[in-house]
């Protein structure tokens, strides 16, 4: 799959991290898409690379998918820890 291909693949995988975890983000719309984007590439890589699949495998959907929701949840914890913050 080619960059634009993972780019419109993270759009999708992002806006599911979302529906899965609701609530208020501290970036928004376009901070998710970014996450979910980065989660599809870092699960997709983190897969092939521990042999849990090969490329073109549907696999692939679920690591991106954990990955982005993964990704999603770091980046709450840390903008509760900077809204702490005095």
């Amino acid at each position: 799959m080619g960059i634009l291909g993972w780019i419109l693949f993270g759009l999708i995988v992002g806006a599911l991290a979302k529906l899965v975890m609701p609530g208020r983000d501290p970036g928004g719309f376009i901070v998710t898409t970014l996450l979910g984007i980065a989660g599809a590439v870092l699960g997709g890589f983190l897969g092939r690379a521990m042999g849990f699949y090969g490329p073109g495998e549907p696999a692939g959907f679920l690591m991106a998918f954990v990955g982005a929701v993964a990704l999603l949840a770091v980046y709450r914890m840390m903008g509760r820890r900077r809204a702490l913050r005095p």
